[in-house]
């Protein structure tokens, strides 16, 4: 129990320094594959190709934990 609160600590303050320093790197929400659509009174945004990379992000995080505890 106690290495995985340490492991999820140490993810936590990843993604506290990511969220720091975010405002430095292009934006997550901009990838090229989100689909954005603007009319005159409606914007509609999916956001395919960032849910795919967070999808692959967490699923590696989630093997990585598996497979060292």
């Amino acid at each position: 129990m106690g290495k995985l609160l340490i492991i999820f600590g140490l993810i936590i303050v990843v993604l506290g320094i990511a969220l720091y320093f975010s405002d430095r790197f292009p934006s997550i929400g901009k990838l090229p594959g989100n689909i954005v659509i603007k009319r005159e009174n409606f914007t509609f945004y999916f956001p395919l190709a960032t849910s795919i990379l967070l999808s692959i992000i967490i699923s590696l995080i989630f093997y990585l934990i598996n497979k060292f505890s």
